[in-house]
């Protein structure tokens, strides 16, 4: 079975960086060399740059407003301005490419996160929320940006700015600089005690916005049914607990932010106030600290201070980008591939299909069909049916490769169909399921799918060939229609006909009717029969099919019951033995006409 992706259930440790993930991160840097070369450099010039203001600052109150030194003064005031548009010009390179950086980032992981997601077996996406893999793809991947943009590099920049402003500290007067020092541990220990308790906080409020996506994802797709069966107030109270869930996660991370920056804060304060009080003593005594390095030194505070009091938010900024990488990675990690190890590739096959003795579980000791054995000509049409659950509907996704089949053999033009590659078994066959999908697009290029190669003429000249060109003509803007969401401006039975439409212009060599009209009404019925009949002509068909009317037709009817063949023939020799066909017939029409 496949695996749901993770919720991220690991241990919360405090660990903002994770080197693995990091390190899988940057490997999509090496396309953007230059780019992440000019924000590490601006990086580190911005921490050395910032360290020249205070000093220039002692150097101006000191020298030339102390001693009145206008000329001297004016030439300083040129430095400080110099300085101030240096660092705001290294400030903007960071900012701009740093982000820059993050975007292109998650531009080729989202690309590369759904060029995956698109290879996975269909096992993977009956198994796993929709929601949540939405939240992977989207969000999530979004969040990672901020690794870049406002997280590891800033957090470097700020740490390489205390450094050298703890240096010059130390190299102006080591005195004050212990009293600074002083506070350090306290914040140090209790900023690691912040991130520890607000890395859980943050992890529970991404998995409340996956629950929270995944629930209104299934219940605005599945709207009808909730108002059909007036279950409006129920959903709407099961989407309040959820959603007051999310709340709860939110404000348990305000509450810790509200708790650290006021103890911050306070202690900064303490700090700056020693500074002010021991200074001044000694500036009043004439010792060696004078007015100008009190002053720089309070700056330097201020500067040393306050990236520390931030840098927990940008802890907090870092590991929710962690969070979402390890995410995002546990996706791409999902071994849900399938194999494509078949070299075989074909233009066309002649599409005679061949099961051998193949059994088949969903469920490891749960087998669904148990050593099924039957052929299927070139041109012929050969119809399975049988009750729910009968394993009708198993039979095509095994020949399509959606799951691998426990043991026997599954053979096309004489070949194990694993030796094909999947484009060219899939693009060789043609499937209309019951539920037919279609994407808020045209008509035209629901049809295609974006095949460009199949002209606008060609569909149409497919359309009246089986009878659909009519229909499409009466709506607006005819084949440039568009359907919105899953087609819901066409009945089922319109949606269907283009379902017939989209197998018919890929010319496939094997075609495949899935329940294709159990769920329509008796006029739409009859053009679609019509369609059937058209396009099975001469080619490879299988008749998926629980009405019994739709398969008279066909050479061959297989009965499928409880994962075996119980009987084969043609209509009317099935009928003739009075078997289990013979049963299901006589309650479908027998008794309704009675």
């Amino acid at each position: 079975m496949s695996k749901t992706p993770s919720n991220n259930s690991k241990k919360v440790t405090g660990k903002a960086f994770d080197a693995k993930l990091f390190f899988r991160l940057i490997q999509f840097v090496k396309n953007y060399k230059l780019q992440f070369l000019v924000a590490s450099a601006s990086t580190i010039l911005l921490a050395l740059v910032a360290a020249v203001r205070p000093w220039l600052l002692q150097q101006i109150v000191d020298n030339y407003i102390t001693h009145k030194n206008a000329a001297e003064l004016l030439k300083y005031i040129i430095y400080m301005f110099v300085a101030l548009f240096t660092e705001v010009l290294l400030q903007f390179l960071f900012i701009y490419f740093a982000n820059w950086l993050g975007q292109h980032i998650i531009k080729d992981l989202r690309i590369k996160v759904y060029k995956h997601l698109l290879s996975f077996k269909m096992q993977y996406f009956t198994t796993s929320p929709v929601g949540k893999l939405v939240t992977r793809v989207v969000s999530d991947i979004e969040t990672i940006a901020s690794v870049f943009g406002q997280g590891l590099f800033m957090i470097i920049s700020d740490l390489l700015k205390m450094l050298v402003i703890i240096f010059l500290m130390l190299y102006m007067n080591w005195r004050l600089a212990l009293i600074v020092l002083t506070v350090l541990p306290i914040i140090i220990y209790a900023t690691k005690v912040f991130q520890i308790k607000i890395k859980g906080a943050f992890q529970e409020v991404r998995n409340q916005i996956s629950n929270l996506n995944s629930f209104v994802q299934e219940r605005v797709t599945g709207m009808k049914i909730v108002q059909l069966f007036t279950r409006e107030d129920i959903e709407f109270n099961k989407f309040r607990e959820i959603n007051e869930k999310h709340k709860k996660a939110h404000v348990r991370t305000v509450w810790y932010f509200s708790i650290f920056f006021p103890v911050a804060e306070i202690l900064t304060s303490i700090a700056l106030g020693f500074v002010v009080w021991y200074g001044g003593l000694q500036a009043t005594n004439n010792s060696a600290i004078s007015i100008g390095k009190i002053m720089s030194f309070i700056v330097m505070s201020q500067m040393l201070f306050r990236p520390l009091r931030q840098i927990a938010d940008k802890f907090n900024t870092l590991q929710m980008g962690m969070v979402a990488a390890d995410r995002v990675f546990t996706v791409l990690d999902e071994e849900e591939k399938e194999p494509d190890l078949g070299t075989c590739q074909k233009p066309s096959l002649k599409g005679t299909i061949s099961f051998k003795n193949v059994v088949f579980s969903y469920l490891k000791g749960e087998p669904v069909l148990k050593g099924i054995s039957f052929d299927v000509k070139q041109g012929e049409t050969v119809a399975i049916v049988g009750a729910t659950g009968a394993g009708k509907s198993t039979i095509i996704n095994l020949l399509n490769r959606f799951y691998k089949i426990d043991s026997g053999e599954i053979l096309i033009d004489d070949l194990d169909i694993s030796k094909y590659k999947l484009s060219t078994l899939r693009n060789n066959i043609a499937v209309v399921l019951q539920d037919v999908f279609l994407f808020a697009d045209t008509i035209y290029n629901n049809i295609i799918l974006t095949n460009k190669e199949i002209s606008l003429a060609e569909v149409e000249a497919a359309a009246e060939k089986i009878g659909v060109k009519k229909f499409i003509e009466t709506l607006p803007q005819g084949f440039n229609y568009n359907v919105k969401e899953r087609g819901a401006m066409l009945s089922s039975g319109q949606r269907q006909l283009i379902a017939f439409l989209r197998a018919y212009v890929t010319k496939p060599s094997i075609l495949i009717l899935d329940e294709a009209t159990s769920s329509i009404d008796s006029h739409s019925e009859k053009r679609i029969q019509k369609a059937t009949d058209k396009i099975t002509q001469n080619r490879t068909s299988i008749i998926i099919a629980h009405r019994l009317a739709t398969v008279k037709k066909a050479d061959r009817i297989i009965v499928l019951d409880k994962g075996q063949i119980v009987e084969q023939g043609t209509h009317k020799e099935l009928l003739a033995k009075q078997g289990f066909y013979s049963r299901l017939y006589e309650i479908q029409f027998v008794k309704a006409t009675g």
